[in-house]
């Protein structure tokens, strides 16, 4: 059985599209490894947590904030899928000119 993640996002705030985003870019990358992506309105006000079967992947209260689509792309990438290249997503900027 494919892992499912699960998207807990405050209504309230106003943070339904960017779930949606964050599901859809996860789903496009991770077509072979993901069951699905559940989005779940929270009852608590300002939550947004990404879990993998009840593991908590990223809080955005523990973690000072959103990050880039990236970030979720590399933590679940390391869970289940160690060897998948994720492309652009680890593009670290320029290398140093001597």
């Amino acid at each position: 059985m494919k892992p499912i993640i699960e998207i807990e996002y405050c209504p309230k705030c106003g943070w339904l599209l960017r779930s949606a985003y964050i599901a859809q870019e996860l789903l496009s990358t991770f077509t072979d490894e993901l069951g699905g992506v559940t989005l779940i309105p929270s009852a608590v006000t300002g939550r947004f947590q990404i879990r993998l079967q009840q593991l908590e992947i990223f809080d955005r209260k523990k973690n000072g904030g959103f990050a880039d689509i990236k970030v979720y792309k590399i933590l679940i990438r390391d869970l289940i899928a160690k060897d998948k290249p994720l492309g652009h997503s680890e593009y670290k900027g320029p290398k140093n000119k001597q």
